[in-house]
């Protein structure tokens, strides 16, 4: 040893190897792909017994290795080119297998050395001298592997792979509802995406791998038989031996071979299955059998029932004495071992706890955690049905994507990002409906067709595609469900194509933008404001609470946001309040309307068109003085509408008639009043068409041009 050391200092042998080793790495794909053909040269070329026993031995080495790897890692996917290896080792046996055949039949003449030593020693070992010995040892270990292992560890992956496949939905919306609510960030949520297809390729490939095992298993048996019928034969027929001479030489042979065949793929297939069958657990083999199997009382019963059996008559005591001894000194180990460590905690228990009154109320507190975790309600939720989970990863439009890109539109069109949305399935919904619930509380709910498209006729006429009558469900449209085959068809005549996540989407949409004041609670409003606290800390100290609450500034907020007016500008809308609040004495009407004054460029820019002009229609003088007469003051000195219903139906009437003339005509305009009077109007048409923007004449921005396209 001290000589092969010196030896190793002097020759300087790891700077001469490291750079041959830093090549094969920088180049792995070369070799990898040299290993193949090296393989194939095996399974076409003869190859020497002496080179023969290295690649058999190689052979026992990876299949021993595999093994050892596949008991100390943690979870399947750390060892994911496992079906790779299997198909390789599988090839590997099989072109020694026909390499040591080769040798057999050739060279069988020349004693039991003629195919290597290795395979020689293996069958001497077994075969102890005797023939059957080796045939039924062969065979018992061919059915280990074959009927046991294989079958056993094939079925785990089939039902792996199924389990995996159909909980990829439900696991897919659990991360994106976990990324919706805030629980964990974008780059959390792409790893665990990826670690979820990875699992579900992985179980696949295992399910599909498995099937080499067991090809692997049954050629070895047929290549086995061919060794020793063909054997014989050649040894009598063509090497002049006598028959109990060539079944000495040719089932050493065999047997030899077939052993060496078959116990590498013993242990590829007892890897296969100890790692698909650790799929629901988590650690090292050892580590989750001591876990699971490491009980005081389990061990207790087995300690007695081992001692009554060493003590029954006809049974050997000494082998089941020695077991129950083990057996219950394990057992009390582990409760020394437990009584120990409970004694420790409850030391640090005791310092740390300091002042708690008793152990009761510790274990009450903790039964109430899970209760008072009910109390908290989703804010906004999408229950899906059943057949509809599969939207949460539609092709690539996937209903997440959709409602988080929701999300940023709103955060920017209106200043105010809505609450996380949970998307979650719901059992007790027909297959193919949907629920959309705010405070969980059902606001509105459709039926979808997962696999089909929604199609619409803008013009509103009838639609000439055979498919299934329905309404689109956010506008009530007219619409139909056609098979996504004919969606050319459809794009092609001229109708609008909604894919199912969008329908849900669109729907969404709208009932947030008619449920968005309930969203915009007291502790969002105190979030908006510390938002701009940095940057606005005199406007902020001067305004809230000193001249308006901050309950009153989200009545204020939710007002704007009720017509659809954007609070991203909320250091103007602050100073807006700062000026009228003294005069307005907390009128919130009176404040919201003074609010609107200051955003006239925002509100007129929002509401022009392409063409560069506000369309809009007007209010005649006649409707005008009418709702200033109908105006009255109430005891706290704020104007209310007296308006008699029937002239408010009269108007109604008006208004409906000549709003929808000029959609029919391609517009969709304000509807433009007096300052005084705007709120009032504002609230009377909203019951009938609340999309209709009710603006002020103080409203306008003064370099906006206004298009009177009809008068009221």
């Amino acid at each position: 040893m001290i000589n092969l050391l010196s030896l190793y200092k002097t020759t300087n042998l790891e700077s001469n190897i490291r750079p041959v080793l830093n090549k094969i790495s920088k180049n792995g794909d070369v070799v990898f792909a040299i290993a193949i053909f090296g393989i194939l040269f095996v399974l076409l070329f003869p190859v020497i017994p002496s080179i023969l026993d290295i690649l058999l031995a190689f052979s026992i080495a990876i299949s021993v290795l595999v093994l050892l790897t596949s008991m100390f890692i943690h979870r399947p996917l750390e060892f994911s080119v496992f079906p790779t290896i299997l198909l390789v080792t599988a090839l590997i046996r099989l072109s020694l297998n026909i390499a040591s055949t080769r040798l057999i039949l050739s060279n069988g003449n020349n004693g039991k050395a003629a195919a290597g030593h290795v395979i020689e020693a293996f069958g001497n070992f077994v075969m102890e001298g005797n023939v059957i010995i080796g045939v039924i040892v062969f065979i018992i270990l061919t059915i280990i592997n074959f009927v046991v292992i294989t079958k056993g560890s094939g079925r785990i992956a089939e039902v792996a792979a199924r389990f995996s496949l159909d909980a990829m939905p439900g696991k897919q919306m659990a991360i994106d509802a976990d990324l919706a609510a805030g629980l964990i960030n974008e780059s959390t949520a792409k790893t665990r995406r990826k670690e979820l297809e990875d699992e579900s390729t992985f179980f696949g490939a295992m399910d599909g791998a498995n099937k080499f095992v067991r090809g692997d298993a049954i050629a070895g048996l047929l290549i086995t038989f061919i060794n020793f019928i063909a054997g014989i034969v050649i040894g009598i027929v063509q090497n002049n031996m006598s028959f109990q001479q060539a079944l000495d030489t040719y089932t050493t042979l065999t047997i030899g071979d077939g052993l060496v065949a078959q116990i590498p793929a013993l242990i590829i297939s007892l890897s296969a299955g100890l790692l698909v069958s650790k799929s629901g657990n988590v650690g090292s083999t050892e580590k989750i059998i001591y876990t699971q199997l490491a009980k005081i009382r389990p061990l207790a019963l087995c300690s007695v029932l081992t001692f009554f059996m060493a003590i029954m008559p006809g049974l050997p005591y000494a082998p089941f004495l020695l077991i129950s001894i083990l057996s219950g000194t394990t057992a009390w180990m582990l409760k020394e071992i437990k009584k120990e460590a409970k004694t420790v905690a409850e030391k640090s228990s005791n310092k740390d706890s300091a002042g708690v009154e008793s152990n009761d109320n510790d274990q009450t507190a903790t039964q109430d955690e899970p209760i008072s975790a009910m109390l908290q309600l989703d804010i906004v939720s999408i229950e899906l049905g059943y057949a509809l989970l599969p939207l949460t990863s539609y092709k690539n439009n996937r209903l997440t994507d959709q409602i988080k890109a929701l999300r940023k539109q709103m955060a920017k069109d209106l200043g105010f990002v809505i609450p996380s949305v949970r998307i979650q399935d719901n059992l007790q919904l027909d297959n193919n409906r949907y629920s959309i619930k705010i405070k969980e509380i059902e606001c509105a709910g459709g039926e979808i067709k997962p696999n089909m498209l929604l199609i619409m006729d803008p013009k509103g006429e009838e639609i000439s595609i055979d498919g299934e009558n329905t309404r689109e469900p956010a506008f009530g449209l007219p619409a139909k469900w056609i098979d996504e085959s004919k969606q050319e068809e459809a794009i092609f005549k001229g109708y609008t194509v909604v894919d199912p996540p969008t329908v849900i989407t669109t729907h969404f949409t709208e009932i947030i933008k008619e449920n968005i004041t309930e969203l915009l609670s007291f502790s969002e409003t105190q979030k908006l404001i510390d938002s701009i606290a940095d940057s606005h800390k005199k406007l902020i100290s001067d305004t809230v609470p000193v001249q308006i609450s901050v309950s009153s500034l989200q009545r204020v907020l939710q007002s704007l946001l009720s017509e659809m007016v954007s609070i991203r500008d909320l250091p103007t809308i602050l100073e807006a309040i700062a000026e009228i609040a003294k005069v307005a004495n907390n009128n919130i009407i009176q404040i919201t309307e003074h609010v609107r004054t200051r955003l006239a460029r925002q509100l007129s820019y929002a509401h022009t068109n392409n063409e560069g002009y506000i369309p809009a229609i007007t209010l005649s003088p006649m409707w005008e003085q009418a709702f200033m007469e109908s105006l009255v003051s109430n005891a706290n000195s704020e104007k209310q509408l007296a308006m008699a219903p029937s002239r408010l139906q009269e108007f109604v009437s008006t208004v409906r008639k000549t709003y929808e003339e000029q959609i029919i005509k391609g517009s969709i305009p304000i509807l433009l009043v007096s300052s005084p009077i705007r709120p009032y109007v504002r609230s009377v048409v909203e019951r009938i068409k609340p999309s209709v923007v009710v603006l002020s004449q103080s409203e306008i921005y003064p370099k906006t041009n206004i298009n009177v396209l009809a008068q009221v």
